[in-house]
């Protein structure tokens, strides 16, 4: 009996310890569920502007955030341009980034009105959508314009670049300031040269003459101030034909060694020599079977 009592009183010690500790814990019916907050990213915005040589400016935004360890490129959102400080600012339009997150706005030379110093003050803005939180950025530039000419002596192919400052309402050469040339290429372009600029704001840079271009012989030639603490970025371009004509028509390719289509005597040799190889194999194979069958049979002792 007492055995019986003693495995009892185990037996229910047991089953507490093992029950779940929610049905032994007292629950508060009045304490409100946890409501987890949806998560929120600020947005990173590259802002930058290029002065071109018709006095017209481009504003190129790049637009992304930080989402799960990645820095995603935000596609979809309106940004929103403006021109002047806050007491005097004019919206100049509105752009939707693409699959890249990049938006470009071109402000025509109408549009553009300096301040007292002769600045552009370039606002881009995001007021926020869904996950997304608003924020913008700000450009201040000094009006200037950079020009290219191209020069052509005998054999000698150059350009002649000069910059200038517009920010005083009189144009004034700029000097000590180094220029890049480049020629504009399929994906990017490619940097000839560089020059700095002289008293006159001008500089010479040599280009070669064996560039190639397009079907008649046309190649794009740009020259660059990048990055400038007082203009930022400026750009000029010119269409010469200085190239080499390439076509970029689909043609196909000639019978060469190089080319996917061989000449035909190269084809008949190998399929020849080919033939050759694998007929002397086959020749052995005929030949072994042959050789089985004539194996004499041997009599059983």
């Amino acid at each position: 009996m007492r055995k019986i009592i003693q495995l009892l009183i185990y037996s229910f010690l047991t089953l507490i310890i093992a029950m779940p500790g929610n049905l032994i814990a007292q629950t508060d019916s009045s304490a409100k569920p946890e409501v987890k907050e949806a998560a929120t990213y600020a947005p990173l915005i590259e802002f930058v502007s290029i002065q071109k040589n018709d006095n017209s400016v481009d504003l190129k935004t790049s637009v992304k955030a930080k989402i799960n360890g990645t820095l995603t490129k935000l596609a979809g959102l309106k940004i929103e341009f403006t021109l002047g400080t806050d007491s005097t600012a004019k919206k100049l339009g509105e752009v939707i980034t693409d699959s890249k997150g990049v938006a470009i706005f071109n402000c025509n030379p109408d549009q553009l009105t300096t301040d007292k110093e002769g600045k552009l003050n370039f606002k881009a803005s995001f007021v926020g959508k869904d996950s997304i939180e608003a924020a913008e950025e700000m450009v201040a530039v000094k009006r200037a314009r950079l020009e290219i000419t191209p020069v052509k002596e005998d054999s000698l192919l150059t350009v002649k670049v000069k910059l200038i400052d517009l920010s005083t309402g009189t144009e004034k050469p700029i000097d000590s300031t180094a220029l890049g040339v480049y020629v504009k290429r399929l994906f990017s372009a490619l940097k000839l040269g560089e020059g700095t600029t002289d008293e006159a704001g001008e500089a010479t840079i040599e280009v070669p003459n064996n560039l190639p271009g397009d079907d008649k012989g046309n190649i794009t030639l740009l020259t660059r101030l990048e990055e400038n603490e007082t203009y930022g970025n400026l750009e000029a371009s010119v269409v010469q034909q200085w190239g080499t004509p390439v076509s970029y028509e689909l043609k196909e390719l000639p019978r060469a060694l190089w080319s996917s289509h061989p000449p035909i005597w190269m084809m008949v040799t190998f399929v020849v020599l080919m033939s050759a190889v694998w007929g002397h194999y086959l020749v052995i194979i005929i030949q072994l079977f042959r050789l089985r069958k004539e194996e004499p049979e041997l009599e059983p002792d």
